[in-house]
This record gives C-alpha cells, sequence and structure tokens, in this order.
C-alpha cells in the first residue's frame, strides 16, 4: 500500500509538534512520554521518507540515529572480515628469499 507522500507530511509535522511538548513538558529524565514521542517521530519520518522516494524518486538529508549506528557497525565488521582474510604468517611463508636478486645500495652519505 502506498502512503501519500502529502498525508505522511501532515503527519510527521504533527509528530514532530508531540515531540516538542513532550520534552518541553519532561516530568524528569526518564519521562516515557518522551520516548513514545521518540518513536512516533521517528517512525512518522520514515513513512514520510518512503513515500516521497516511492512518489517521487526524492529523498530528504536526514538519517536517523539508529541507520548512522548500523552504517558504523557494517563498517566495523567489514574491517575485521579484512583482518580475518590477511594472514600475515602464510604471507610471510610465501616469501622465497632465495630468489630475491641483491639490490644496489648508495654509500650513506655524511
Amino acid at each position: 500500500m502506498t502512503v501519500d507522500p502529502r498525508a505522511a507530511l501532515d503527519r510527521l509535522v504533527a509528530a514532530l509538534e508531540a515531540h516538542y511538548n513532550a520534552v518541553a513538558t519532561r516530568r524528569g529524565d526518564d519521562d516515557p512520554a518522551v520516548d513514545d514521542a521518540y518513536d512516533v517521530l521517528a517512525d512518522a519520518y520514515e513513512v514520510y521518507e518512503d513515500a516521497l522516494a516511492t512518489q517521487f524518486g526524492e529523498v530528504t538529508p536526514f538519517y536517523l540515529a539508529e541507520d548512522l549506528d548500523e552504517d558504523d557497525e557494517d563498517e566495523d565488521e567489514d574491517a575485521e572480515d579484512l583482518d580475518d582474510d590477511f594472514d600475515f604468517e602464510d604471507e610471510l611463508a610465501d616469501v622465497d628469499d632465495t630468489d630475491a636478486e641483491p639490490v644496489a645500495t648508495e654509500p650513506a652519505r655524511q
């Protein structure tokens, strides 16, 4: 089911206002109303982004914090995979010193 981008935008604006109101009237550091408003805002943003992309082939310049965390995790996993693929000892064992040609060096200048 395709969501109308205009309706999704209206929902996003309402979610932004609700989030602001929850933050402005916060009742402590762990106020569940703020957490709930955050979740509704994130969901409204994703629906708007998807509707915009589906209808117009466009996106916004924003990213959710979750998306950024997932990208960081992917990069960390890629780096670990590279480390796992490279075995320094195997690489050294493949080097055959008997085939190496001597390298001429210049005397050190004083």
